[in-house]
């Protein structure tokens, strides 16, 4: 029985950690309580274990080393600089003022709010990277209005937190960045990989939108013409984009045989630099070159363009890693809040408290699995876990959808930081043996995570709605009618739909991984390449050997034993001789 147990020591590991985050502890301690709990119990069983144990005491004294790689890690540094301008920016306002602005662009098209609100959620995904703030500021902001104008409740409260767990797969996702920490590989390159998978997604979302508009129009109903308060403008604006478009083809076409495959982010960014430029002109002389609403699009969707391109940008372009991207980010969300007139010690302190949560909440987890991880691997659990994994019929295909429906699975019990740092690392080398591109995976990885933010009943998206929506009836500020609340039923059956769709991304990533292989750039096709070897000149040999390219030979070895001195070369201990210098340097006898 002993040997039984010693043997197997970790699938029960494992088992015992599930069972223990079922019963609700914390997960940090339930990982670090388990890895020590099991040391023990394998040193004690290593005798009996037919050498599938490697446990010894010594070992554990390795574990402050350990740990404080894992603190010092700079790559993680990223975190709470995203999680610090996301803050900063939900109190900034800048979420109010696009929700405002692109609701009034959109709104009198059916399902108009619905549409703003999902392109907005993309929008604060690609400044904060955090879900909690998009899917509250946007609960707060949003929801009233759309219930105001008589939104179905469910597709109102499904697109608000679909939207706001964007922030899960775009780029500057917090997952992205603990992914990449776990599989080993770049950040850049994981955001790169992430890029179209995430607005692919984005666009599912409003397909969605679209059929419910076309089904069920009474559900997304326009916003009425005295809501419309910008008035009209849009051809005003078409014209200001197609201007836009032609500077920047322009632009791209000058920088590009100076910079490369960096003329179309340059390009792009001057152009938007130029309408940005003439619609402060236009605002400021009342030249009424824009109309109103053209000019209230432009001048409040640029600053959250430029803070992507801040961020997102410098780190394509190779200018700054991750890290350096996410305190330029934090830099200049400050300076956006300020010239916003939002900036307050209070503000400040609101998000340096949050950050700092956040980060102790990641540290604690990452020392808790570093620890169970230490035990882990001395009972052989990787190997265990690796042939459970590799031995799967259908080959890297049945490895990703076994896998994927796994995650998904786990997903109604923890939450992404925790998927990622107990489930992720037991993953990778079984992925790595089958031949399947880390980054891919990866991104299958967090397009799945994605969804343990829409799982009823323990999605954190619906919590944080359900902490802003009304839970019964009010008096609506604008009409002064009686508004009925929004159940917590209600809430559920709206995610359902974006959960499926979100299960349908998972598929297409699998399906057509060219979505994110692409971050590797041009393929080149080995067969394709010719090198041509250039013809050398013989080496001449002794003191009157020939020259290559003006320099003295190095003379033809000879397998002789004399000094290192004479011209006739020789051999000092069986190596052959460099000949006799002729460089005025003075020659060394033995």
């Amino acid at each position: 029985m002993i040997e039984f147990i010693a043997i197997n020591m970790a699938p029960i590991m494992f088992a015992s950690l599930v069972f223990f985050l079922l019963l609700g502890y914390p997960v940090a301690f339930s990982l670090a309580a388990n890895g020590l709990v099991f040391f023990a119990i394998g040193v004690w069983m290593a005798p009996w274990s037919s050498g599938t144990i490697t446990l010894d005491w010594p070992l554990l004294f390795t574990m402050p080393q350990r740990l404080w790689g894992v603190l010092s890690n700079e790559t993680l540094l990223a975190i709470p600089f995203f999680t610090f301008m996301g803050i900063v920016l939900e109190k900034s306002g800048m979420a109010e003022d696009l929700l405002d602005t692109v609701g009034q662009l959109f709104g009198p098209v059916r399902g108009g709010l619905a549409y703003a609100v999902i392109i907005v959620g993309a929008l604060l995904a690609a400044t904060t990277g955090v879900v909690a703030a998009s899917v509250i500021a946007m609960g707060l902001i949003s929801l009233p209005i759309m219930l105001r104008y008589g939104y179905d409740r469910r597709v109102a409260t499904g697109v608000i937190a679909a939207s706001g767990t964007l922030a899960q797969i775009i780029p500057p996702s917090l997952v992205l960045i603990v992914l990449a920490d776990q599989l080993g590989r770049s950040v850049g390159d994981m955001y790169k990989g992430a890029l179209v998978p995430g607005l692919v997604l984005t666009g599912l979302y409003l397909g969605y939108v679209f059929l419910v508009s076309l089904v069920r129009p009474q559900w997304v109903p326009a916003l009425p013409k005295e809501a419309r308060t910008l008035g009209q403008g849009v051809p005003s604006l078409i014209v200001a984009l197609i201007a836009c478009a032609g500077i920047g083809y322009g632009a791209h076409v000058w920088l590009a045989p100076t910079h490369g495959a960096n003329a179309d982010i340059l390009g792009a960014a001057f152009a938007v630099a130029v309408i940005y430029a003439v619609a402060l002109l236009d605002r400021a002389l009342g030249l009424g070159v824009l109309s109103r609403l053209a000019g209230q699009v432009i001048m409040v969707l640029i600053p959250p363009l430029a803070l992507i391109f801040l961020v997102l940008g410098t780190i394509f372009l190779g200018v700054a890693t991750p890290t350096e991207g996410g305190a330029m980010g934090a830099v200049g969300a400050l300076v956006l809040a300020a010239s916003k007139r939002r900036l307050s010690l209070s503000v400040v302190q609101q998000a340096l408290i949050a950050t700092t949560r956040l980060a102790s909440f990641v540290m604690f987890i990452l020392v808790g699995a570093r620890v169970f991880s230490l035990t882990f691997y001395g009972v052989n659990g990787h190997v265990w876990v690796e042939h459970l994994l590799t031995g799967l019929p259908g080959g890297q295909m049945g490895f990703l959808i076994i896998v994927s429906i796994m995650v998904f699975l786990l997903a109604f019990f923890l939450d992404f930081f925790e998927l990622a740092f107990i489930i992720v690392p037991l993953l990778a080398p079984a992925a790595e043996q089958l031949g399947i591109d880390l980054i891919w995976f990866g991104v299958i990885l967090g397009v799945n995570m994605q969804t343990s933010f829409m799982h009823p009943p323990f999605g954190f998206a619906l919590f944080y709605l359900r902490s802003v929506a009304p839970r019964g009836a009010y008096k609506d500020k604008v009409t002064g009618q009686q508004v009925a609340g929004v159940s917590t039923g209600q809430i559920y059956w709206g995610s359902v739909p974006f959960v499926v769709i979100q299960v349908i991304m998972i598929a297409v990533v699998i399906a057509f991984p060219g979505m994110v292989m692409h971050y590797k750039g041009k393929v080149i096709d080995p067969s394709t390449i010719q090198i041509t070897v250039p013809t050398l000149q013989t080496l001449g040999g002794g003191a009157a050997g020939g020259s290559l390219g003006g320099l003295p030979a190095l003379g033809a070895p000879k397998l002789g034993a004399p000094d290192l001195g004479g011209g006739s070369g020789g051999a000092s201990g069986g190596l052959p001789t460099l000949g006799a210098p002729k460089l005025g340097a003075p020659v060394v006898n033995p």
